[in-house]
């Protein structure tokens, strides 16, 4: 591994163990538009991306007009659920705290949902700056928002890692040439086996925060 100056790290099932909330309220809007989807499909095809692109491919893949207050009345359930039972995931505010680099947030989410994510799990101050895919062109898998991260907190993608759980997040990190690590402790994890995360071979994966200093001790602070 090179010399790491950045941990980029994603928000969605790496901070916040939001994914199996996220997926129950998509899978309960859908429903209530005549489609019948299952979690397990949402987290296959739809973690990692943001909310338009995961609009546009139900549209798509299901021939279903969904009506323009679709997001709106999506996100404002999603609020709702969040703050009735977001919780951040297993140990990662004591990794945070023994960070000895800079870090910074990289997500698909919109503005609005990761300030208030972050919030609710206390974390606001813990980043030097939260990114998100409003500001580039392209999301994730391009390398877009990860290469715009690097420059703007004047980082080499070299010397980057990201910390990801989506496929899509993956190939975003490998595109823009930085290192990344699949994290796979989230709970829209449960229950799969390690060939359902099919997680590919060459890629450094971890399921719980204390594994992460075993990995990169000399990114932990000197006790």
């Amino acid at each position: 591994m090179q010399h790491i100056e950045l941990v980029i790290f994603d928000c969605d099932g790496v901070l916040a163990d939001s994914e199996v909330i996220s997926a129950r309220v998509l899978v309960e809007a859908l429903e209530h538009h005549g489609v019948t989807v299952t979690t397990e499909h949402v987290y296959r095809n739809f973690v990692g991306q943001s909310f338009p692109k995961v609009a546009d491919k139900i549209r798509r893949d299901f021939d279903l007009d969904l009506p323009g207050s679709f997001e709106a009345e999506y996100r404002g359930r999603l609020v709702e659920e969040f703050a009735a039972g977001l919780r951040p995931t297993a140990g990662v505010g004591e990794m945070l705290g023994q960070l000895a680099v800079r870090a910074c947030v990289a997500t698909s989410s919109s503005p609005q949902r990761v300030g208030r994510t972050l919030a609710l799990l206390g974390m606001e101050r813990q980043f030097e700056r939260v990114f998100t895919a409003s500001e580039v062109e392209n999301g994730k898998p391009a390398p877009d928002l990860f290469l715009h991260a690097a420059k703007c907190l004047n980082a080499k993608p070299e010397n980057c890692l990201v910390i990801e759980d989506s496929m899509a997040g993956i190939r975003a990190a490998q595109a823009a040439q930085m290192e990344v690590w699949r994290y796979t402790g989230g709970a829209h994890f449960a229950g799969f086996t390690p060939e359902d995360i099919d997680t590919p071979p060459d890629l450094p994966a971890f399921d719980n925060w204390s594994a992460f200093y075993q990995m990169a001790s000399e990114l932990r602070k000197d006790t």
